[in-house]
Formats: C-alpha cells, structure tokens, sequence
C-alpha cells in the first residue's frame, strides 16, 4: 500500500514539473545561454512598461542593441503593443504600438522565411533576417 502511494505522489510530482517546465518554453530559448538577463526577468520588465497579457515572447539575434533581445507582443487596455528588451543589457529597445494587420505580415514574413529557408530567421548563423 505504501508503495502505490508513494508511485501515485512521484508520478503526481512529475506531472507538476513538466507543467511547469512547458509553462516557460519560448521561441529562442536555445540562444538564453547568451544573455545576461532571463526570460522572467525580460517579462517584467516588459510587463512594466506595458501592462497588460504577453500574446507571444522570443529570445531572438536581431540588429540594434548587443544583438540579443526579447521580444514581446503585448495585449493591453489600449491595444497590441511590442516591447523588446536587450538579452545582455537589459535596455529597452521598443516600446511600439502593434496593429494586428502588422503582426499579421510579421507572422507572414517569418513563414515565407521558414519555408524559403528551411529555418527561421533566428536560427540564421550570422543572427541576421534576409
């Protein structure tokens, strides 16, 4: 009887961690080795300076500051809004209003890169989109 409690909490505590762990996976997190400053820590500030709901974040090699930075689509009272953060820094480098027909070709033009590419614009060697 021990035993099947003590399988039914180990397999309960599993579950738990990667809920957890599937909670903080984001575009680009293989590129979080590089930055000085964490996904939370980004959020934030991000969120700070535009409160509202995060609809989307990335860790993306981008020009303008160290080349780092992430990003992220905010939905507040007021509308969409991009916010991108310095990886290294922590500077920020946008505070923008977004339309939903920008993010729309955003969205388009990262996909017709994916399928051009094979691989999507973050994922380039040089860090650079085309």
């Amino acid at each position: 009887m021990k035993v099947k409690s003590s399988v039914t909490a180990l397999l309960g505590a599993s579950l738990l961690c990667g809920a957890t762990l599937t909670a903080f996976a984001y575009d680009g997190a293989k590129y979080a080795k590089e930055a000085n400053i964490t996904m939370p820590q980004a959020r934030a500030q991000a969120l700070q300076i535009a409160p509202g709901k995060i609809k989307d974040a990335e860790l993306e090699k981008e020009g303008g500051g160290s080349g780092l930075r992430y990003s992220f689509d905010i939905q507040t009272r007021h509308g969409l809004r991009e916010v991108g953060i310095d990886a290294k820094s922590g500077k920020v480098l946008e505070n923008s209003v977004e339309s939903h027909r920008a993010e729309a070709q955003e969205a388009r033009s990262e996909h017709e890169h994916q399928d051009q590419h094979g691989k999507s614009a973050p994922e380039q060697e040089d860090g650079h989109h085309d």
